[in-house]
Order: C-alpha cells, then sequence, then structure tokens
C-alpha cells in the first residue's frame, strides 16, 4: 500500500493555481492576491503562473492561526 504524501492536497496535488487556492481557503482570488502582495502567502514562479504549494497554504494556515490566539482572538484562545 502506497504511503500518503503530506505534501499533496487529496487529489495528491503537490501544488494549486491561484483560483484553485483560493477555493480551498474559501476566499476570492483577489484576495489570495492581496495575501501574496502582503507577503503573507509566497507562491512558487517556477511557471508562467505562479503555483500556490498545499504546504505554503498550510503555513499560512498556521502561522495566522498562531497569531489570533497570541492576540487572544482564536477560538481556542482564553
Amino acid at each position: 500500500m502506497k504511503a500518503p504524501n503530506i505534501f499533496a492536497d487529496s487529489s495528491g496535488r503537490l501544488a494549486l493555481t491561484r483560483y484553485e487556492a483560493a477555493q480551498s481557503l474559501g476566499i476570492s482570488p483577489s484576495q489570495i492576491d492581496k495575501l501574496t502582495k502582503r507577503g503573507l502567502l509566497r507562491p512558487s514562479r517556477a511557471t508562467r503562473r505562479p503555483l500556490y504549494p498545499v504546504q505554503e497554504l498550510l503555513r499560512f494556515l498556521r502561522d495566522t492561526t498562531a497569531q489570533l490566539e497570541l492576540e487572544g482572538d482564536g477560538v481556542c484562545g482564553a
């Protein structure tokens, strides 16, 4: 049996397009652009179009969730 790839999404892809990344985060593609411009998301530019590695999207969620918890605004926070 093949081991699951923790760096891929459920379809086995390692990176998503701008539109797919937006869908996976539940936001608009223009919001992806804003987050990228602010440096909060770092796409790979190895191709003509930016690709967002699944691990980068997970890092973004982890970092922004941790930041909210530190500020006391998180659901898990005190």
